[in-house]
């Protein structure tokens, strides 16, 4: 059973960085696609990056336009963790966000998803 658990979520002024972390556990490195997703109030939850680690150990990342060049995903050394640095944070920023993992290639639809964490807040104020 995969369990994700997210950390590093806060109150930033605009401009600012934060660094989310996702401790997950009971998956395979390879094979597996892992995403940051994020929801504000009102609105559908949209993927905001993902990573996949190919079966050579091959990472391919992806980024959704509104993030592109301001946030960066990776994994730690050791697997288990999968991080989020955010950098020049917009009030838009401003949201729920959630970890999750799926078997196979990334997907956007959230649907796709199989294991979620249960979220970490982050406020961007102007």
């Amino acid at each position: 059973q995969v369990q994700l658990v997210e950390s590093g979520g806060g109150s930033v002024q605009a401009g600012g960085s934060l660094r989310l972390s996702c401790a997950a556990s009971g998956y395979t490195y390879r094979n597996y696609c892992m995403g940051w997703f994020r929801q504000a109030p009102g609105k559908e939850r949209e993927r905001v990056a993902s990573i996949y680690t190919t079966g050579i150990g091959t990472n391919v990342v992806d980024y959704a336009d509104s993030v592109k060049g301001r946030f960066t995903i990776s994994k730690g050394s050791t697997s288990n963790t999968l991080y989020l640095q955010m950098n020049s944070l917009k009030p838009e920023d401003t949201a729920m966000y959630y970890c999750a993992a799926k078997s196979g290639g990334c997907s956007w639809d959230s649907r796709d998803y199989t294991y979620w964490g249960l979220g970490t807040q982050v406020t961007v104020s102007s």
